[in-house]
């Protein structure tokens, strides 16, 4: 089996790619991450997935796929990146409170060997719960919201931001593995059976559209 490189130093990246049971190893890609003047959010997500499987390929020694994503959280036209202080993450926070927002992923595979590379989208919408300005303040206090996109993490045991989501939930986490599966299977290689119950098990989430993720219809 050809081996894997994950180009990505996401701790919640690499929890979630373990689930597919397929070895793999971590390399950590650096590009510019600016967005371009009236480029879309999903066009940008796809871009910069490329450009970090570009990136890791350079280096690899053509034996190993590389993976790479990248996440956003968008709320109309707006990307909201990691917030650089306590105050920016405490505004975007209370910006999204009760109202509903999209995160994308996207996922590109790479063959080093022949330059052939996949691009994949996950689009999840996310609605917020109706937190308040002193669960934001509490939230904001432990630290958790400054290496997130849009200041959260949907999986946070003590804020619980998300309320009735009916959606890829490990796509908000980083790393949509349906999707990621499908990429797999479209350069020969068939993770263990049992993903998406891996995965729901994990989480502790019962999934409503992984089947049709798995079938190309999300």
């Amino acid at each position: 089996m050809r081996g894997l490189i994950l180009a990505s130093r996401s701790p919640r990246r690499h929890e979630l790619l373990r689930l597919l049971g397929l070895p793999f190893a971590g390399q950590a890609q650096a590009v510019d991450e600016e967005r371009r003047a009236g480029e879309p959010p999903d066009a940008y997500a796809r871009r910069l997935s490329r450009e970090k499987a570009e990136a890791a390929a350079a280096s690899a020694d053509g034996g190993s796929l590389i993976l790479a994503c990248d996440t956003v959280v968008v709320d109309g036209d707006d990307v909201l990146g990691k917030p650089g202080n306590p105050a920016e993450a405490a505004a975007t926070l209370k910006r999204l409170a009760g109202r509903s927002h999209h995160v994308y992923t996207a996922a590109t595979l790479l063959d080093p060997a022949d330059g052939r590379a996949i691009t994949v989208l996950a689009d999840s919408p996310v609605g917020m719960r109706a937190y308040t300005d002193r669960e934001i303040a509490d939230y904001v206090a432990t630290g958790d919201p400054f290496d997130k996109a849009g200041a959260y993490a949907i999986q946070h045991a003590g804020f619980h931001p998300v309320e009735g989501f009916a959606h890829c939930f490990a796509n908000v986490m980083g790393l949509p593995l349906c999707h990621v599966t499908r990429l797999l299977r479209e350069f020969g290689v068939e993770p263990p059976a049992g993903v998406p119950a891996a995965c729901q098990a994990h989480l502790e989430y019962d999934c409503p559209v992984y089947q049709a993720i798995l079938d190309g219809d999300e």
